[in-house]
Protein backbone atom coordinates (compact mmCIF):
# COMPACT_ATOMS: atom_id res chain seq x y z
CA UNK A 1 0.00 0.00 0.00
CA UNK A 2 1.36 3.38 -1.00
CA UNK A 3 -1.47 5.63 0.12
CA UNK A 4 -0.47 7.27 3.43
CA UNK A 5 -4.07 7.09 4.62
CA UNK A 6 -4.03 3.32 4.15
CA UNK A 7 -0.74 3.01 6.01
CA UNK A 8 -2.29 4.85 8.96
CA UNK A 9 -5.10 2.30 9.34
CA UNK A 10 -5.09 0.32 12.59
CA UNK A 11 -6.43 -3.18 13.26
CA UNK A 12 -10.02 -3.36 14.48
CA UNK A 13 -10.20 -2.59 18.19
CA UNK A 14 -6.90 -0.69 18.28
CA UNK A 15 -6.82 3.08 18.77
CA UNK A 16 -4.28 5.86 19.01
CA UNK A 17 -4.65 7.98 22.13
CA UNK A 18 -3.91 11.60 21.25
CA UNK A 19 -3.58 14.70 23.42
CA UNK A 20 -5.21 15.23 25.84
CA UNK A 21 -6.62 11.66 26.17
CA UNK A 22 -3.24 9.99 26.58
CA UNK A 23 -2.39 12.31 29.46
CA UNK A 24 -5.83 11.82 31.02
CA UNK A 25 -5.40 8.04 30.96
CA UNK A 26 -1.97 8.28 32.58
CA UNK A 27 -3.33 10.63 35.25
CA UNK A 28 -6.29 8.31 35.93
CA UNK A 29 -3.99 5.31 36.34
CA UNK A 30 -1.70 7.24 38.67
CA UNK A 31 -4.65 8.44 40.76
CA UNK A 32 -6.09 4.93 41.08
CA UNK A 33 -2.74 3.42 42.05
CA UNK A 34 -2.21 6.17 44.63
CA UNK A 35 -5.61 5.36 46.17
CA UNK A 36 -4.78 1.65 46.33
CA UNK A 37 -1.33 2.31 47.79
CA UNK A 38 -2.85 4.49 50.52
CA UNK A 39 -4.85 1.43 51.63
CA UNK A 40 -1.79 -0.80 51.87
CA UNK A 41 -1.74 -2.36 48.39
CA UNK A 42 1.75 -2.94 47.04
CA UNK A 43 2.39 -2.61 43.32
CA UNK A 44 3.61 -5.44 41.11
CA UNK A 45 4.51 -5.41 37.41
CA UNK A 46 4.29 -8.75 35.58
CA UNK A 47 5.58 -9.07 31.99
CA UNK A 48 3.43 -8.68 28.87
CA UNK A 49 4.39 -12.15 27.62
CA UNK A 50 4.45 -15.48 29.44
CA UNK A 51 4.69 -19.12 28.47
CA UNK A 52 1.29 -20.65 27.75
CA UNK A 53 1.46 -23.23 30.51
CA UNK A 54 1.87 -20.56 33.18
CA UNK A 55 -0.43 -17.94 31.65
CA UNK A 56 -3.30 -20.43 31.31
CA UNK A 57 -2.90 -22.08 34.70
CA UNK A 58 -5.82 -21.89 37.11
CA UNK A 59 -8.09 -18.90 36.48
CA UNK A 60 -6.11 -18.02 33.35
CA UNK A 61 -7.66 -20.98 31.51
CA UNK A 62 -10.90 -19.01 31.13
CA UNK A 63 -9.04 -16.48 28.95
CA UNK A 64 -7.27 -18.94 26.63
CA UNK A 65 -9.55 -18.16 23.67
CA UNK A 66 -8.95 -14.43 24.11
CA UNK A 67 -5.16 -14.68 24.10
CA UNK A 68 -2.82 -13.94 21.19
CA UNK A 69 -0.12 -16.61 20.87
CA UNK A 70 3.34 -16.57 19.33
CA UNK A 71 6.47 -18.68 19.27
CA UNK A 72 9.44 -17.66 21.41
CA UNK A 73 12.42 -17.73 19.01
CA UNK A 74 14.76 -18.24 21.96
CA UNK A 75 13.20 -21.24 23.70
CA UNK A 76 11.01 -22.50 20.83
CA UNK A 77 8.08 -22.59 23.25
CA UNK A 78 4.65 -21.06 22.75
CA UNK A 79 3.95 -17.82 24.58
CA UNK A 80 0.78 -15.83 25.23
CA UNK A 81 0.27 -12.07 25.25
CA UNK A 82 -1.73 -11.40 28.39
CA UNK A 83 -5.47 -10.81 28.02
CA UNK A 84 -5.89 -9.99 31.73
CA UNK A 85 -3.49 -9.25 34.56
CA UNK A 86 -5.25 -11.01 37.44
CA UNK A 87 -3.93 -14.51 36.57
CA UNK A 88 -0.41 -13.08 36.47
CA UNK A 89 -0.80 -11.57 39.93
CA UNK A 90 -2.08 -14.94 41.16
CA UNK A 91 1.05 -16.59 39.74
CA UNK A 92 3.27 -14.09 41.56
CA UNK A 93 1.43 -14.73 44.82
CA UNK A 94 1.84 -18.50 44.46
CA UNK A 95 5.53 -18.42 43.48
CA UNK A 96 7.70 -15.35 44.04
CA UNK A 97 5.55 -14.13 46.96
CA UNK A 98 4.64 -17.52 48.39
CA UNK A 99 6.51 -16.88 51.63
CA UNK A 100 4.90 -13.48 52.28
CA UNK A 101 2.39 -13.10 55.09
CA UNK A 102 -1.29 -13.39 54.15
CA UNK A 103 -3.43 -11.67 53.23
CA UNK A 104 -1.45 -10.21 50.38
CA UNK A 105 -2.70 -6.87 49.10
CA UNK A 106 -1.34 -6.28 45.60
CA UNK A 107 -2.12 -3.73 42.89
CA UNK A 108 -1.09 -3.28 39.27
CA UNK A 109 -1.50 -1.15 36.15
CA UNK A 110 -0.79 -2.05 32.54
CA UNK A 111 -2.03 -2.88 29.07
CA UNK A 112 -3.74 -6.10 28.00
CA UNK A 113 -4.55 -7.34 24.50
CA UNK A 114 -7.53 -9.49 23.54
CA UNK A 115 -8.39 -11.45 20.41
CA UNK A 116 -11.93 -10.04 20.28
CA UNK A 117 -13.87 -7.14 21.68
CA UNK A 118 -17.52 -7.38 22.70
CA UNK A 119 -20.70 -5.35 22.32
CA UNK A 120 -19.99 -3.20 25.36
CA UNK A 121 -16.25 -2.89 24.75
CA UNK A 122 -15.10 -3.01 21.14
CA UNK A 123 -11.51 -2.13 22.09
CA UNK A 124 -9.09 -5.03 22.07
CA UNK A 125 -6.20 -3.23 23.77
CA UNK A 126 -7.28 -2.07 27.21
CA UNK A 127 -5.48 -0.25 30.00
CA UNK A 128 -6.19 -1.91 33.35
CA UNK A 129 -5.71 -0.91 36.97
CA UNK A 130 -6.51 -3.49 39.61
CA UNK A 131 -6.19 -4.76 43.14
CA UNK A 132 -6.21 -8.24 44.67
CA UNK A 133 -6.54 -9.55 48.22
CA UNK A 134 -5.05 -13.04 48.29
CA UNK A 135 -5.25 -15.35 51.28
CA UNK A 136 -8.48 -14.17 52.95
CA UNK A 137 -11.92 -15.77 52.73
CA UNK A 138 -13.65 -13.13 54.84
CA UNK A 139 -16.70 -11.06 53.94
CA UNK A 140 -14.64 -8.06 55.06
CA UNK A 141 -12.24 -8.67 52.16
CA UNK A 142 -15.12 -8.77 49.66
CA UNK A 143 -16.52 -5.52 51.03
CA UNK A 144 -13.09 -3.85 51.07
CA UNK A 145 -12.48 -4.59 47.40
CA UNK A 146 -15.86 -3.20 46.32
CA UNK A 147 -15.44 -0.06 48.45
CA UNK A 148 -11.88 0.47 47.26
CA UNK A 149 -12.80 0.16 43.58
CA UNK A 150 -15.55 2.73 44.09
CA UNK A 151 -13.22 5.07 45.97
CA UNK A 152 -10.56 4.86 43.26
CA UNK A 153 -13.13 5.79 40.60
CA UNK A 154 -14.44 8.70 42.68
CA UNK A 155 -10.89 10.02 43.20
CA UNK A 156 -10.38 9.94 39.43
CA UNK A 157 -13.51 12.09 39.06
CA UNK A 158 -16.29 9.62 38.25
CA UNK A 159 -19.76 10.60 39.49
CA UNK A 160 -23.10 8.78 39.37
CA UNK A 161 -21.41 5.54 40.31
CA UNK A 162 -23.38 2.32 40.86
CA UNK A 163 -22.36 -1.26 41.65
CA UNK A 164 -24.26 -4.27 40.32
CA UNK A 165 -23.64 -7.25 42.62
CA UNK A 166 -24.13 -10.86 41.55
CA UNK A 167 -23.67 -14.42 42.78
CA UNK A 168 -22.38 -16.40 39.76
CA UNK A 169 -22.43 -19.65 41.76
CA UNK A 170 -26.08 -19.36 42.80
CA UNK A 171 -27.66 -20.88 39.69
CA UNK A 172 -25.21 -23.83 39.48
CA UNK A 173 -25.74 -24.57 43.18
CA UNK A 174 -29.51 -24.54 42.82
CA UNK A 175 -29.42 -26.61 39.63
CA UNK A 176 -27.18 -29.26 41.17
CA UNK A 177 -29.27 -29.56 44.31
CA UNK A 178 -32.50 -29.85 42.29
CA UNK A 179 -31.05 -32.65 40.12
CA UNK A 180 -30.49 -30.86 36.81
CA UNK A 181 -27.63 -32.51 34.87
CA UNK A 182 -24.59 -30.71 33.44
CA UNK A 183 -26.10 -30.32 29.97
CA UNK A 184 -29.29 -28.97 31.44
CA UNK A 185 -27.36 -26.50 33.61
CA UNK A 186 -25.57 -25.12 30.54
CA UNK A 187 -28.85 -24.64 28.65
CA UNK A 188 -30.49 -23.09 31.70
CA UNK A 189 -27.54 -20.77 32.17
CA UNK A 190 -27.85 -19.57 28.58
CA UNK A 191 -31.59 -18.93 28.97
CA UNK A 192 -31.01 -16.97 32.19
CA UNK A 193 -28.33 -14.88 30.50
CA UNK A 194 -30.90 -14.00 27.81
CA UNK A 195 -33.48 -13.25 30.55
CA UNK A 196 -35.78 -15.65 28.68
CA UNK A 197 -38.41 -16.60 31.27
CA UNK A 198 -40.24 -19.01 28.94
CA UNK A 199 -37.08 -20.97 28.17
CA UNK A 200 -36.15 -21.00 31.85
CA UNK A 201 -39.50 -22.57 32.73
CA UNK A 202 -38.99 -25.24 30.06
CA UNK A 203 -35.42 -26.12 30.98
CA UNK A 204 -35.51 -26.10 34.77
CA UNK A 205 -36.90 -29.62 35.27
CA UNK A 206 -40.03 -28.68 37.19
CA UNK A 207 -38.31 -25.83 39.07
CA UNK A 208 -39.40 -23.14 36.63
CA UNK A 209 -41.15 -21.01 39.23
CA UNK A 210 -38.09 -20.89 41.47
CA UNK A 211 -35.69 -19.90 38.69
CA UNK A 212 -38.21 -17.41 37.30
CA UNK A 213 -38.26 -15.77 40.73
CA UNK A 214 -34.50 -15.39 40.51
CA UNK A 215 -34.96 -13.48 37.26
CA UNK A 216 -37.62 -11.29 38.87
CA UNK A 217 -35.43 -10.58 41.89
CA UNK A 218 -32.97 -8.42 39.94
CA UNK A 219 -33.16 -4.75 40.86
CA UNK A 220 -32.31 -2.23 43.60
CA UNK A 221 -30.65 -3.76 46.62
CA UNK A 222 -33.55 -3.53 49.09
CA UNK A 223 -36.16 -4.91 46.70
CA UNK A 224 -33.90 -7.66 45.39
CA UNK A 225 -32.96 -8.91 48.87
CA UNK A 226 -36.57 -8.93 50.01
CA UNK A 227 -37.52 -11.11 47.04
CA UNK A 228 -34.56 -13.43 47.45
CA UNK A 229 -35.16 -13.93 51.17
CA UNK A 230 -38.70 -15.17 50.43
CA UNK A 231 -37.50 -17.93 48.09
CA UNK A 232 -37.33 -21.56 49.23
CA UNK A 233 -33.65 -21.96 48.34
CA UNK A 234 -31.64 -25.17 48.77
CA UNK A 235 -29.20 -25.15 51.71
CA UNK A 236 -26.01 -24.26 49.80
CA UNK A 237 -27.77 -21.57 47.77
CA UNK A 238 -29.11 -20.12 51.03
CA UNK A 239 -25.54 -20.00 52.38
CA UNK A 240 -24.44 -18.06 49.29
CA UNK A 241 -27.26 -15.56 49.84
CA UNK A 242 -26.31 -15.17 53.51
CA UNK A 243 -22.72 -14.47 52.46
CA UNK A 244 -23.96 -11.75 50.10
CA UNK A 245 -25.95 -10.16 52.92
CA UNK A 246 -22.90 -10.23 55.20
CA UNK A 247 -20.79 -8.49 52.53
CA UNK A 248 -23.40 -5.78 52.00
CA UNK A 249 -23.69 -5.15 55.74
CA UNK A 250 -19.93 -4.60 56.00
CA UNK A 251 -19.99 -2.44 52.87
CA UNK A 252 -22.56 -0.19 54.54
CA UNK A 253 -20.08 0.52 57.30
CA UNK A 254 -17.02 1.29 55.18
CA UNK A 255 -18.70 2.89 52.14
CA UNK A 256 -22.13 4.20 53.20
CA UNK A 257 -24.33 5.65 50.49
CA UNK A 258 -22.93 3.57 47.64
CA UNK A 259 -25.67 2.87 45.08
CA UNK A 260 -26.16 -0.91 44.82
CA UNK A 261 -28.23 -3.17 42.60
CA UNK A 262 -28.41 -6.98 42.66
CA UNK A 263 -28.73 -9.39 39.74
CA UNK A 264 -28.61 -12.93 41.20
CA UNK A 265 -28.40 -14.68 37.82
CA UNK A 266 -25.79 -12.58 36.00
CA UNK A 267 -22.84 -14.75 34.99
CA UNK A 268 -21.33 -13.34 31.78
CA UNK A 269 -17.73 -12.33 32.33
CA UNK A 270 -17.54 -14.11 35.70
CA UNK A 271 -16.34 -17.47 34.40
CA UNK A 272 -13.84 -18.11 37.19
CA UNK A 273 -15.53 -16.29 40.08
CA UNK A 274 -16.59 -18.45 43.02
CA UNK A 275 -18.53 -16.03 45.21
CA UNK A 276 -19.78 -12.46 45.53
CA UNK A 277 -18.91 -10.58 42.34
CA UNK A 278 -19.70 -7.14 40.96
CA UNK A 279 -19.66 -4.74 38.00
CA UNK A 280 -19.13 -0.98 38.23
CA UNK A 281 -21.14 1.48 36.12
CA UNK A 282 -21.57 5.25 35.91
CA UNK A 283 -24.78 7.02 34.99
CA UNK A 284 -24.93 7.92 31.30
CA UNK A 285 -21.67 6.14 30.43
CA UNK A 286 -21.52 3.30 27.90
CA UNK A 287 -19.92 0.10 29.14
CA UNK A 288 -18.68 -1.14 32.46
CA UNK A 289 -16.00 0.81 34.31
CA UNK A 290 -14.70 -2.27 36.07
CA UNK A 291 -15.57 -5.60 37.58
CA UNK A 292 -14.35 -8.05 40.16
CA UNK A 293 -15.22 -10.72 42.65
CA UNK A 294 -14.16 -13.74 44.63
CA UNK A 295 -12.13 -16.57 43.11
CA UNK A 296 -9.65 -19.30 43.99
CA UNK A 297 -6.00 -18.37 43.47
CA UNK A 298 -4.16 -21.49 42.32
CA UNK A 299 -0.44 -22.22 42.30
CA UNK A 300 1.71 -24.52 40.16
CA UNK A 301 1.60 -27.17 42.90
CA UNK A 302 -2.17 -27.45 42.60
CA UNK A 303 -2.79 -25.74 45.93
CA UNK A 304 -5.37 -22.95 46.08
CA UNK A 305 -6.08 -20.09 48.42
CA UNK A 306 -9.10 -17.76 48.64
CA UNK A 307 -8.87 -14.42 46.87
CA UNK A 308 -10.94 -11.48 45.71
CA UNK A 309 -10.10 -8.57 43.44
CA UNK A 310 -11.23 -5.81 41.12
CA UNK A 311 -10.09 -4.51 37.74
CA UNK A 312 -10.83 -1.04 36.35
CA UNK A 313 -10.96 -0.43 32.58
CA UNK A 314 -9.55 3.00 31.88
CA UNK A 315 -11.04 3.33 28.39
CA UNK A 316 -14.52 3.29 29.95
CA UNK A 317 -13.38 5.31 32.96
CA UNK A 318 -12.26 8.18 30.73
CA UNK A 319 -15.74 8.36 29.22
CA UNK A 320 -17.08 8.98 32.74
CA UNK A 321 -14.64 11.76 33.67
CA UNK A 322 -15.38 15.43 32.90
CA UNK A 323 -12.88 17.24 30.65
CA UNK A 324 -9.80 18.44 32.47
CA UNK A 325 -9.17 22.17 32.52
CA UNK A 326 -6.12 22.98 30.42
CA UNK A 327 -3.12 24.38 32.27
CA UNK A 328 -2.17 27.96 31.31
CA UNK A 329 0.57 27.99 28.63
CA UNK A 330 3.40 30.49 28.34
CA UNK A 331 5.61 31.01 25.29
CA UNK A 332 9.27 31.45 26.26
CA UNK A 333 10.98 33.77 23.83
CA UNK A 334 14.70 33.47 23.21
CA UNK A 335 16.51 35.14 26.08
CA UNK A 336 13.65 34.66 28.58
CA UNK A 337 14.68 34.45 32.24
CA UNK A 338 14.98 30.72 33.02
CA UNK A 339 14.53 31.19 36.77
CA UNK A 340 11.19 32.89 36.15
CA UNK A 341 10.26 30.11 33.72
CA UNK A 342 11.08 27.45 36.33
CA UNK A 343 8.96 29.31 38.88
CA UNK A 344 6.03 29.34 36.46
CA UNK A 345 6.31 25.58 35.93
CA UNK A 346 6.33 25.03 39.68
CA UNK A 347 3.10 27.03 39.87
CA UNK A 348 1.45 24.76 37.31
CA UNK A 349 2.09 26.65 34.09
CA UNK A 350 3.14 24.89 30.90
CA UNK A 351 6.04 26.60 29.15
CA UNK A 352 6.74 26.26 25.42
CA UNK A 353 10.18 27.45 24.27
CA UNK A 354 10.61 29.30 20.99
CA UNK A 355 13.36 27.71 18.91
CA UNK A 356 14.16 30.82 16.87
CA UNK A 357 13.69 34.58 16.96
CA UNK A 358 10.02 35.65 16.92
CA UNK A 359 8.97 38.85 15.20
CA UNK A 360 5.41 38.95 16.57
CA UNK A 361 5.24 37.31 20.04
CA UNK A 362 1.45 37.67 20.33
CA UNK A 363 0.84 35.96 17.02
CA UNK A 364 3.30 33.17 17.79
CA UNK A 365 1.78 32.65 21.25
CA UNK A 366 -1.68 32.24 19.73
CA UNK A 367 -0.34 29.84 17.10
CA UNK A 368 1.14 27.60 19.81
CA UNK A 369 -1.92 27.75 22.06
CA UNK A 370 -0.33 30.05 24.64
CA UNK A 371 -2.09 32.94 26.33
CA UNK A 372 1.07 34.64 27.62
CA UNK A 373 4.69 34.98 26.66
CA UNK A 374 7.87 35.55 28.62
CA UNK A 375 10.58 37.67 27.09
CA UNK A 376 13.57 39.68 28.32
CA UNK A 377 11.19 42.29 29.74
CA UNK A 378 9.06 39.84 31.72
CA UNK A 379 5.69 38.11 31.43
CA UNK A 380 3.14 39.55 29.00
CA UNK A 381 -0.51 38.46 28.64
CA UNK A 382 -2.30 38.44 25.29
CA UNK A 383 -4.98 40.51 26.97
CA UNK A 384 -2.53 43.32 27.76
Amino acid sequence: MTDLREKALLPVGMVDLLPPQAELEADAAASAIATLAAHGYERVKPPMLEFEETLFAGAGAALANQTFRLMDPSSQRMMGLRADMTPQVVRLAATRLKGQQRPLRLCYAGQVLRVRGNQLRSERQVSQVGAEIIGSDSAEADAEIIALAAEALERIGVSGLSVDVTLPTLVPLMAEETGIDAEGIASLREALDRKDAAAVATLSDGQGALFAELLNAAGPRKTALERLEKLDLPARAREALERLQAVLERLDRIKPGLRLTIDPVENRGFEYQTGVSFTLFAKGVRGELGRGGRYLAGGPDGQTEPATGATLYLDSVLRAVPPKAAAPRVLLLLGADQEIAEGLRLEGYVTVSALEEVEDPAREARRLGCNQWLGPDGLVSLED
